[in-house]
């Protein structure tokens, strides 16, 4: 039979200073600190380490160096202290407690409440024995004094807040808790300090603490968190964590966009799951101004909880992010906006001893009133914004602030459609085939797809005696300007931009023969269903590349009467044709008609052709080579420690980033090597019409010469059977001395 611990008793007189300005209540009201040095005892035993330099991260000092932080900014009188401090601008001290076993059991299990209290019994080699068992966890004799402090000191400290003694609150403790599930310790935490305070506020306040906001900033996914509140409609969680596809600690699938909630509670689960570390200012930002803010001012809570790891700050070499101080404390700022201000910030993780000081001190000066500091300029990254939209059409489902709504699938079954990458093609086919009779080519496929039809065009005399210009390169860019108030798309505000057309329309008009080759992002499936679809990545899209460009040498080019071959490749198609130049000798021997290869790069890597035991292939690609590389690629960056080789070609560093700002700023450097490359087929085509012209015209002479005689002899003296001049046919008949 189990046995409930009733309410541990304790007294507890919360006295706080009045507003220094009664008619300003809020404003004037100070903001409250929770910390308890006790809550240092929880350290790793001796006996576990293999060093004395092997301290784990979860370090006691961490509070510690938090308190003294806020000391040193004189934000916090310390007994220790001076008393020179001004206490209208210092925080007011909230005593943590011991959370009694009532209060822990509304989220753990009574078996796990027990285990933990019995690790005070425990000898150290017990304790380092059993934690060999557990997930990533330490044990001692005082973790359950800590533990329970720890909790406590959170629920004080949102108490604190609700009941209206301070107007926000931090509570720095340790140790952390969000990873700690129903019935088991995990991650350095062993009560789940967060989800436990917002239960005792919704039991003690049911009128004040209807709906909580839970924010979850710590690198790591809170997943004890997320179990515990999975199917509750009246708690909004939000993280923002690192996960990279579940690799990342917890290393759970949970931990990804897909994962909403359910029953009455879906949709109240949102989580942010950066797929790498490197995320800085600019996507933490960009996160809050397009997911967090509209969701959190739609659930439009009565009360924030933050549990405020600072393991993404810059220097933590755990999280591998950059988030700076001033960046802590814009979200701070921005989450102070809700609930009338009531917010209460607990500590989770965060390692560097610095960092975390520095960022917490950030966001109590926030708490405290002051504007946060000034960001220096920032742009959120190419994967932040991939991350935040994939979340945003995610949610689309459950909130109306969130646009673009994503296409169910099975709607189209419903009202129809086709995909618009599959229809612009097919539109490019028609106006290809106006403009320079382009058709499709033959290509032999393993499956059946819409988006293989017109990948391929080629003007009538690919075959022929003339250059050849090949272009590999991506769907044509859609450009749109959404409808302010419903962000929907219109057509009317939608323009199709295609650069690489240009290049077509060129080469045609100077005599090129031109295959064009569209790379699709997506292959359209015989039964698709409609709804979101991933793009292919930059791999496999250039092995597609590399496969389509292969059949196009072995079964067009190759054979064809072609005098120069130029190949072109734009973004992933690059490397596609790279590969093909390693892996077949008639592409770069002696008496290949390859010329040039052009390629436009801005996010793919430089790549080098490779072939074994052959030395000179990195010489002749750069002989034969123009590789514009965008502004900002990493292969300009100052710090780089090795020189940019032969090996990748001919670099030339282009003064944008975005291709079909580079195809447009690049078009006359390209058409004029064009131009120089084939100056001597053109020399000999400029001999064969003059040679042509002068025939003809001998021709006409003869004729014109002829026809004169003809009209000169009078009529007396003309055979009376002979027929008029004029044109006669050659009849095809096998008697036809002509066939003979």
């Amino acid at each position: 039979m189990d046995v409930i611990t009733p309410p541990q008793p304790y007294v507890q007189v919360v006295i706080p200073p009045p507003p220094k300005f009664p008619h300003l209540p809020y404003s004037s009201t100070k903001s409250g600190l929770v910390y308890d040095v006790r809550m240092r005892f929880h350290t790793e035993p001796v006996s576990s380490m293999d060093n004395e330099d092997d301290i784990h991260p979860e370090d006691p000092r961490r509070i510690f160096e938090i308190y003294e932080e806020l000391c040193l900014a004189g934000l916090v009188q310390d007994a220790e202290r001076l008393p020179t401090l001004d206490p209208d601008f210092q925080l007011f001290r909230i005593d943590a407690r011991h959370a009694n076993s009532s209060e822990i059991c509304l989220i753990h299990s009574r078996e796990h409440y027990e285990w933990v209290r019995s690790l005070q019994d425990k000898t150290e080699e017990e304790l380092n024995y059993m934690s060999l068992k557990l997930d990533s966890v330490y044990l001692h004799h005082n973790t359950f004094e800590c533990a329970t402090l720890s909790a406590g000191g959170a629920i004080e400290a949102c108490r604190a807040v609700v009941m209206g003694h301070v107007k926000n609150a931090i509570a720095v403790i340790r140790p952390p808790g969000h990873h700690a599930e129903h019935d088991e310790p995990a991650g350095f935490c062993f009560f789940n300090n967060v989800p436990i305070a917002a239960r005792v506020c919704q039991d003690n306040f049911p009128d004040k603490c209807r709906k909580i906001l839970i924010l979850d900033w710590d690198v790591h996914h809170g997943n004890g968190v997320q179990h515990a509140f999975y199917d509750d409609p009246n708690i909004l969680y939000i993280s923002l964590h690192v996960h990279k596809n579940g690799q990342f600690y917890p290393g759970k699938p949970d931990g990804d966009h897909l994962h909403c909630g359910e029953g009455l509670g879906l949709g109240k689960n949102v989580n942010i799951p950066w797929a790498d570390h490197g995320m800085g200012d600019g996507d933490y930002m960009f996160a809050f101004q397009q997911v967090v803010m509209p969701i959190a001012a739609e659930f439009d809570p009565d009360f924030v909880i933050v549990s405020a790891g600072f393991d993404a700050a810059e220097g933590d070499k755990l999280g591998g992010c950059h988030v700076t101080p001033p960046c802590y404390a814009h979200m701070t700022h921005m989450l102070m906006s809700l609930a009338k201000g009531k917010i209460a910030i607990c500590l989770e993780g965060g390692y560097n001893l610095k960092s975390i000081a520095k960022s917490a001190l950030a966001v109590t000066r926030t708490l405290m009133g002051e504007p946060p500091d000034r960001l220096d300029p920032v742009e959120p990254s190419a994967l932040g914004v991939s991350t935040v939209q994939l979340v945003m059409r995610q949610q689309s489902k459950f909130w109306k602030c969130m646009y673009p709504k994503e296409m169910g699938k099975g709607l189209k079954n419903r009202v129809g459609g086709e995909r618009l990458h599959d229809i612009l093609r097919a539109w490019q086919s028609k106006v290809m085939f106006d403009e320079f009779t382009m058709t499709s080519l033959f290509i032999l496929r393993e499956k059946i797809s819409k988006s293989f039809e017109n990948q391929v065009l080629a003007t009538p005399n690919y075959f022929d005696v003339r250059p050849l210009l090949v272009i590999f390169h991506d769907p044509p860019d859609v450009m749109h300007v959404p409808d302010p108030q419903t962000n929907k798309i219109e057509l009317h505000n939608t323009w199709l931009t295609d650069v690489a057309k240009t290049y077509v329309d060129w080469a045609v008009k100077h005599d090129f023969a031109v295959i064009d080759v569209n790379i699709p992002k997506h292959i359209t499936g015989p039964e698709d269903e409609g709804g979101y679809v991933e793009g292919d990545d930059s791999d496999a899209r250039a092995n597609a590349t590399s496969e389509l460009a292969t059949y196009l040498w072995e079964n067009y080019i190759e054979i064809s009467d072609a005098t120069d071959v130029f190949l072109m490749g734009i973004g992933a198609a690059y490397s596609g044709l790279i590969d093909l130049l390693g892996r077949h000798e008639s592409c770069t021997d002696d008496s290949s008609p390859i010329r040039c290869v052009i390629s436009f790069v801005a996010e793919n890597a430089l790549q080098s052709v490779k072939r074994p035991a052959d030395d000179y292939i990195g010489t002749w690609y750069h002989q034969h080579s123009l590789v514009f590389v965008a502004g900002n690629h990493a292969a300009w960056d100052p710090s780089r420690t090795r020189k940019l080789r032969k090996k990748y070609g001919r670099l030339v560093r282009s003064p944008h980033t975005n291709l079909n700002e580079m195809l447009a700023e690049h078009k006359d450097e390209v058409t004029r090597l064009l131009m120089e490359e084939t100056e001597d087929w053109r020399k000999i085509q400029a001999q064969q019409n003059n040679a042509k012209a002068t025939a003809s015209n001998s021709v006409a002479l003869r004729l014109e010469e002829r026809d004169m005689r003809a009209a000169s002899v009078p009529n007396s003296l003309r055979s009376p059977g002979m027929p008029p001049v004029g044109m006669f046919t050659v009849s095809s008949s096998p008697r036809s001395p002509v066939k003979r």
